[in-house]
């Protein structure tokens, strides 16, 4: 009798190991993918819009939910959340930076499966804000008047337009790549918003920076200065600014 026992436990072992051994090994971890950052000044703060997705291998694994960090300076200041597994946007908050200064951040995500953390999926992204002296703004002569039956109106004072811009890191220097082999060419084929391919980032950012001076004068006149108005790409955001401060 006990010969056949151990034969029937033994033949048991053996259905259970090749049956269900894949429901006792963990199958391939659920990642984030596509993690981008958009950056975009609101008074005293940066904030950083993350989107991602979330890559779902095919097996029993399953995202419970998604932890998103957005930091500035290596970490010197972060902001953390959690956000269920079907949400695939966040936004958070960081201080902005100076004028005159470039904040240097990233936004990571890691998805949250049985409990614990997946491998993150991170960005880098980049905030510029100019300075008053960005652009030659500083040396600016007051533009002389045209009509003269008045006085050429002074210099109120100089705005520097735009007054922050998210820009992404030029990867293995294709952009200045680029310039190099197409002298006298923008690189901007929307003001502000959209470069040529070569100078798009990871976060389908500009990978440069173009700020412009413009004058507000004593009579209220806004106008172009001598260091923006022979540059194509401050003619248009000229007309941007006039419409945005006459709207």
């Amino acid at each position: 009798m006990v010969g056949p026992v151990l034969f029937l436990i033994a033949g048991g072992l053996v259905i259970y190991y090749f049956v269900f051994r894949d429901q006792r090994r963990p199958g391939p971890p659920v990642e984030a993918a596509d993690v981008r950052s958009n950056v975009l000044q609101d008074g005293d703060s940066l904030q950083v819009v993350v989107d991602w997705r979330l890559v779902l291998p095919r097996g029993p694994e399953v995202a419970e939910s998604a932890r998103v960090e957005v930091g500035v300076n290596d970490g010197e200041f972060s902001q953390v959340s959690t956000v269920p597994a079907n949400e695939h946007s966040d936004t958070l908050r960081v201080p902005t930076p100076a004028p005159g200064e470039t904040m240097s951040g990233y936004s990571c995500v890691a998805p949250m499966t049985r409990g614990r953390l997946a491998r993150e999926s991170c960005t880098p992204w980049q905030f510029v804000r100019p300075s008053a002296g960005q652009s030659g703004a500083d040396s600016a002569p007051a533009p002389t008047d045209r009509n003269k039956a008045r006085p050429a109106a002074a210099i109120r004072r100089i705005e520097v337009q735009p007054a922050g811009i998210q820009v992404d890191l030029d990867v293995m220097g294709k952009c200045a790549a680029w310039q190099r082999s197409h002298p006298g060419r923008s690189v901007w084929v929307a003001v502000n918003e959209q470069a040529v391919p070569e100078c798009t980032g990871l976060n389908g950012k500009p990978t440069v920076a173009q700020f412009c001076a413009f004058a507000v004068l004593t009579d209220g006149r806004r106008v172009r200065t001598a260091s923006s108005e022979k540059v194509q790409y401050c003619n248009q955001l000229f007309v941007e600014w006039q419409a945005d401060r006459t709207a």
